[in-house]
């Protein structure tokens, strides 16, 4: 199929740099250009109807716990693994 279509992003739709440079070695990794990545994405858009992965609003339980932790509250540290295992057996 021909390609005859554009697609631009507008000025505010820019991305932080460590973003840019995460995702663009791992479409390096995979093989693909940031362009096929692109195409990929809306690939599967088109197939699917939908996003091709999860995206929920979280629950106001897990909000809770997202902003404790960012905020260090109601935190358990643990020395290990199997300690923590060995709590919740």
């Amino acid at each position: 199929m021909p390609k005859t279509e554009s697609v631009r992003a507008r000025v505010e739709a820019r991305v932080e740099a460590n973003l840019k440079i995460e995702a663009e070695a791992v479409f390096g990794a995979l093989g693909l250009t940031p362009t096929e990545a692109i195409t990929l994405f809306y690939r599967q858009v088109a197939l699917h109807h939908d996003l091709p992965f999860p995206a929920r609003i979280p629950n106001d339980s897990t909000q809770a716990a997202i902003r404790d932790a960012l905020t260090g509250k109601n935190l358990t540290e643990w020395p290990d693994l199997e300690a923590l295992k060995a709590a919740h057996r």
